[in-house]
C-alpha cells in the first residue's frame, strides 16, 4: 500500500515541477514521513491526483532513484531505499561527472543527476504530446505480430514517407515519397550523407558555430572542416567567397532556420545569395532543418527554393515529439536517395517501422498541429523569460528570435576560462554548454549555448550572478 505524503507544487514558480516533486520527497524523507522501505504511489496515481504528466512524475522518480533515495523493481512500487544496504555503484549524494566530450555526447542524454540541464538539445519531459504519444502506443498494440516479421523497406515506412512528402510541400518543397528515406534521426541521416557523398581529404564547410554532433561526424571521416562565420540573418559572404575560391570544398552544411546553437535564421535575401554562390562550383547543400516546425511559417527553405537538385534536405521529430523514438529521414533527388539507401543499409540495415509507426500515428491522430502551438507559445513565453535575466546580468545576445530552442550568449568571464567555469557549474548541478564545443578546432569562447526550456532557472542565474563577483 502507497503512503502518502505532502505534495505542494507552485506551477508559477522557476523551478520545474519535476524539481518541485524531488524537493518534497526528499523532504518527507528527512522529516521521516516518508520512511525506508515505504511505496511511493504509482507513477499514474500521482499524476492523476496532482493533474500532472506521468512522464513528469516518472522522470522525477527516476532522478530519486538515482539519487539513491528511491529504489525500483519491475512490477514493484518504488519505495524508499535503505542508504545502509545500497549498492556500491549508488551513491546518495550526487557528484558530478568529468566534464568532456565524451560525456557531452554520450552521458549526458541518459544522466539524470545534473538537475538544471541549461546546455541541453531538447525540450523538457513535460512539454512531450503525452495523449498522442499514448494514443499511437494503444494503435500499435493492436497491430499483429506477423507485421513484425521482416525488417521493413530499406526506404523505411511507406505512409510515413508519403506524410513527410505532403508536408514539404506545404512549404514548396518538391517532394514525392520516392524523395525521402527515413533514418534513425536526423544525426544518423548527416551521417549517411558524409559517407555516401564524401571521402577522406575532402574539405567541406561548416558554420561556425555549430551544432557539435556534426563536427564529431566529419572528423572521424577524415575531412578537411573549414568554419564559416554565422551572421545573425546569414553568413560573412567575403569569407565564405574565399572559401569558395581558395579551398574548392565538395559540400557546405546549414542549419536554415533557428540554428543550433545560436538561433539565428537566414533571411530570403542571404538564402538566395548563398544559393547562387555554391550553384557555380556544384557544391553539394546539405540542409539541416530539424527545427523548420517551431519556426515562423515565413522562414526560408534552401531545398524548396533550389528544388533538390544539390540541396539535401534533413530533418526529423526529435524536437517536437520526442527525441525517445530516434526518427529522422532525407529528402533528396531520387538518384542521391537511392545511393543513401544503400549505404543505409550496408551500415544498419532498415530503420525501426516500429518507432516509424508510432510517429505516423501521431502526425495522423495525435493532435500534431495543436502540439506544435503548444509547443510554439511555451518557448516564446521561455525566451522572453530568459532573456530579461541574461539583460539584467548585462550578458551580450548574439539574436533573439523568440522562438526554437536556443539562446547564444556571452558570460561574463575570459575565454580560457570557459571549461573551468562549465565544470564549477557541473559540481551544483547545471549542465553548461561551452561555446568550444560547436566551434570547428574546439576555438576556446566566452560564448555558450543555452537552452531557454530548461534555462528559466533561478539556480542556474544565482550561479552566473557568481561570475560578475570573481
Amino acid at each position: 500500500m502507497a503512503t502518502s505524503f505532502s505534495l505542494t507544487l507552485d506551477r508559477q514558480s522557476s523551478r520545474t515541477l519535476v524539481e518541485q516533486i524531488v524537493e518534497s520527497v526528499n523532504l518527507a524523507i528527512e522529516r521521516r514521513t516518508l520512511r525506508v522501505g515505504d511505496a511511493l504511489p504509482s507513477v499514474r496515481a500521482l499524476a492523476a491526483t496532482h493533474t500532472l504528466s506521468a512522464f513528469t512524475v516518472a522522470e522525477a522518480y527516476q532522478r530519486l532513484v538515482t539519487a539513491g533515495r528511491l529504489s525500483a523493481r519491475r512490477g514493484s512500487a518504488y519505495r524508499v531505499a535503505d542508504l545502509r544496504t545500497a549498492l556500491p555503484t549508488v551513491s546518495p549524494v550526487w557528484s558530478a561527472p568529468s566534464l568532456n566530450a565524451a560525456w557531452l555526447l554520450s552521458d549526458v542524454f541518459a544522466d539524470h543527476s545534473v538537475p538544471t540541464k541549461a546546455g541541453c538539445g531538447w525540450i523538457p519531459g513535460e512539454w512531450i504530446n503525452e495523449s498522442g504519444l499514448q494514443h499511437a502506443l494503444r494503435a500499435l498494440s493492436r497491430v499483429p505480430g506477423p507485421r513484425f516479421g521482416g525488417y521493413g523497406h530499406p526506404y523505411g515506412m511507406a505512409s510515413l514517407r508519403e506524410q513527410i512528402a505532403t508536408s514539404l510541400r506545404r512549404i514548396s518543397l518538391p517532394a514525392e515519397a520516392s524523395n525521402i528515406l527515413m533514418t534513425q534521426g536526423a544525426t544518423q541521416a548527416l551521417d549517411l550523407v558524409v559517407r555516401t557523398l564524401l571521402r577522406p581529404g575532402d574539405t567541406v564547410i561548416v558554420e561556425d558555430p555549430c551544432y557539435c554532433n556534426l563536427l564529431q561526424i566529419l572528423q572521424l571521416a577524415g575531412l578537411k572542416v573549414i568554419g564559416v562565420a554565422r551572421t545573425a540573418d546569414g553568413h560573412d559572404f567575403e569569407q565564405l567567397e574565399r572559401v569558395l575560391k581558395e579551398s574548392r570544398p565538395k559540400a557546405i552544411f546549414i542549419n536554415t532556420v533557428l540554428q543550433n546553437p545560436s538561433g539565428s535564421s537566414l533571411s530570403t535575401a542571404s538564402a538566395t545569395r548563398l544559393l547562387e554562390m555554391v550553384a557555380r562550383d556544384g557544391v553539394w547543400v546539405i540542409e539541416d532543418d530539424i527545427y523548420r516546425e517551431l519556426a515562423p511559417p515565413e522562414a526560408p527553405c534552401l531545398a524548396a527554393m533550389e528544388g533538390l537538385n544539390r540541396v539535401i534536405y534533413i530533418s526529423g521529430f526529435s524536437k517536437t515529439i520526442t527525441p525517445t523514438l530516434r526518427v529522422g529521414y532525407v529528402a533528396a533527388h531520387a538518384d542521391v536517395l537511392a545511393d543513401l539507401a544503400r549505404t543505409k543499409m550496408a551500415v544498419g540495415l532498415t530503420s525501426s517501422e516500429v518507432t516509424e509507426r508510432i510517429v505516423s500515428n501521431v502526425l495522423s491522430e495525435g493532435h500534431y498541429e495543436r502540439h506544435l502551438d503548444f509547443l510554439k507559445n511555451k518557448l516564446h513565453i521561455a525566451h522572453t523569460h530568459v532573456v530579461e535575466k541574461m539583460q539584467s546580468l548585462n550578458m551580450k545576445i548574439f539574436e533573439q528570435p523568440a522562438a526554437g530552442l536556443f539562446l547564444w550568449a556571452q558570460l561574463p568571464i575570459a575565454a580560457e576560462q570557459s571549461a573551468s567555469v562549465a565544470t564549477r557549474a557541473l559540481a551544483r548541478g547545471i549542465w553548461l554548454a561551452p561555446g568550444s564545443y560547436f566551434h570547428p578546432g574546439d576555438r576556446l569562447s566566452n560564448w555558450f549555448r543555452f537552452n531557454v526550456a530548461t534555462s528559466d532557472n533561478d539556480v542556474l542565474w544565482e550561479f552566473v550572478r557568481t561570475l560578475e563577483r570573481t
